[in-house]
């Protein structure tokens, strides 16, 4: 049975939202200009948007120090990859499918820089040495030939208060030791949640 309201076409879609307003697709490039490349360079992480071959999508937080991606020209983007945990869902997806979307943040900032483009992996050991951070070479570099990039406007941040701190509720950190013991059927093992808590916080510190 067909889905109550169910929006599946474009015509019916701009019947709800309505058209872009006139004039608004020159906040839309094809290459960056001079203000996108100062705010990458304030930049300290990005959301890394992808998909499978089939269009299963994936979207992977990376950050570092400001500016640790880089302008190689107005069309192309250099981000380093770190070591992490080896799913590697977002790198295997740029092999099968390489267009990609990039979100970037700087804290405080409610404007947004998003970037759409094709990507491809490199393991050039010069350029993963030029990405060195903390004494350890980058593990690979993603390439992405911009095709299209924008600012996005405040709103969003506006009305999560994302950067208000009196809105912000209390830090309560993530235990993967209760979430793992859940999942080997031994939710009561105070031990074993212990155990893998201290080895998760053990690994984020020593891993970077």
């Amino acid at each position: 049975m067909p889905t109550p309201h169910r929006i599946d076409s474009i015509e019916r879609l701009r019947e709800v939202i309505g058209s872009p307003h006139p004039g608004v697709e020159l906040k839309v490039y094809d290459a960056l200009v001079p203000e996108m490349e100062a705010f990458l360079e304030r930049s300290p992480f990005v959301v890394l948007s992808t998909a499978d071959a089939e269009g299963r999508a994936d979207a992977s937080p990376k950050g570092d120090d400001p500016g640790f991606v880089a302008v190689e020209d107005p069309t192309t983007l250099l981000i380093p990859d770190r070591p992490g945990n080896k799913l590697a869902y977002g790198l295997t997806n740029i092999v099968e499918n390489p267009h990609v979307g990039c979100l970037f943040l700087i804290p405080g900032t409610g404007e947004t820089l998003r970037v759409n483009g094709i990507a491809e992996l490199t393991d050039d050991p010069e350029l993963c040495e030029r990405f060195a951070a903390r004494g350890k070479p980058a593990v690979l570099v993603i390439r992405v030939r911009v095709e299209q990039c924008f600012f996005h406007c405040s709103k969003a941040f506006l009305r999560s208060k994302l950067w208000t701190p009196e809105s912000w509720p209390e830090t309560q950190a993530v235990s993967f030791g209760r979430m793992f013991a859940a999942r080997l059927g031994t939710p009561g093992d105070d031990a074993l949640v212990t155990a893998i808590d201290e080895s998760v916080a053990e690994d984020a510190r020593t891993n970077l």
